[in-house]
């Protein structure tokens, strides 16, 4: 009896071991960056691991200028990003010994949203920009109730921000009395409790919360993305051409039948 409960204790400690040291030896990737890309990352993620059981990739948020900052440091392997990277930070990436290489992974559109109430459908780029530089204040000068417009906004950080910034804004700034978000969720949630509030989204954020405005006539879809007035690329960069487990993660993430098909199932456009 003795010799068999040492035996059960014995194949105890090994498979212990084994599993220790499967998950020590496995290989591992850092996927930092974008709340836009965030859905996509998380998904593939799920889905590669469950392809390979030797690999381990961990996914965080931040915004993406927090995963681009993390490449340029070195402590990402891949930096998840909803714009494109500038000048500036690929001249510190380099002077770091980092050389950030851009893939582009889908296309999405940046979407106003109002409270589910709200009655305006339509809203043109200059009133768009007229609202949020603080210009337009009341909902009553562009079709809707004689209320003041409550401004959501993205902070700094954030590549759907910069994006909104440069084509919405023109290179104007949002006014100070608008309310900063620190994620897609976060505007989702802060427009669905205020019936006088804006904010913008990236296109897999939408639900039934919130109510999507057409852009100068346009509503954003899957299929309207390349007339849509605020569409962009997602992209994710990484550290010098890719190579092992990278470059392996990164050609399934182009895959027309893998990372694609996560594209288009979290509600973004696939590149094909």
């Amino acid at each position: 009896m003795k010799m068999k409960k040492l035996l059960i204790t014995l194949v105890f400690f090994l498979a212990c071991t084994g599993l220790a040291l499967g998950t020590a030896w496995a290989e591992k990737l850092v996927m930092k960056g974008s709340t836009t890309v965030l859905p996509i990352a998380q998904k593939a993620a799920e889905e590669f691991m469950d392809d390979h059981p030797d690999v381990r990739i961990s996914v965080s948020g931040g915004g993406s200028g927090n995963g681009i900052k993390a490449l340029v440091d070195g402590t990402t392997d891949i930096a998840n990003a909803s714009r494109f990277i500038k000048q500036e930070e690929v001249e510190r990436a380099v002077k770091n010994g980092h050389y950030p290489v851009p893939f582009g992974i889908a296309f999405d559109c940046i979407v106003p949203v109002v409270h589910t109430s709200n009655p305006v459908d339509d809203l043109s780029l200059d009133q768009l920009k007229k609202i949020y530089e603080g210009k337009i204040r009341n909902w009553a000068a562009v079709g809707g109730d004689d209320r003041q417009i409550v401004v959501i906004s993205r902070d700094t950080s954030s590549g759907t921000y910069e994006v909104w910034e440069e084509k919405v804004l023109e290179g104007g700034r949002v006014y100070p009395g608008a309310l900063l978000q620190a994620s897609n969720g976060a505007v989702v949630q802060a427009v669905s409790k205020n019936k006088f509030a804006i904010g913008y989204i990236g296109l897999s954020y939408l639900n039934d919360d919130v109510k999507p405005v057409e852009v100068n006539g346009v509503m954003a879809s899957k299929d309207t993305a390349a007339a849509y007035p605020v569409s962009r690329s997602l992209f994710m960069f990484t550290d010098g051409w890719p190579e092992g487990l990278t470059l392996r993660v990164m050609n399934w993430m182009q895959h027309p039948e893998k990372g694609q098909k996560i594209v288009e199932s979290v509600g973004y456009v696939p590149l094909y």
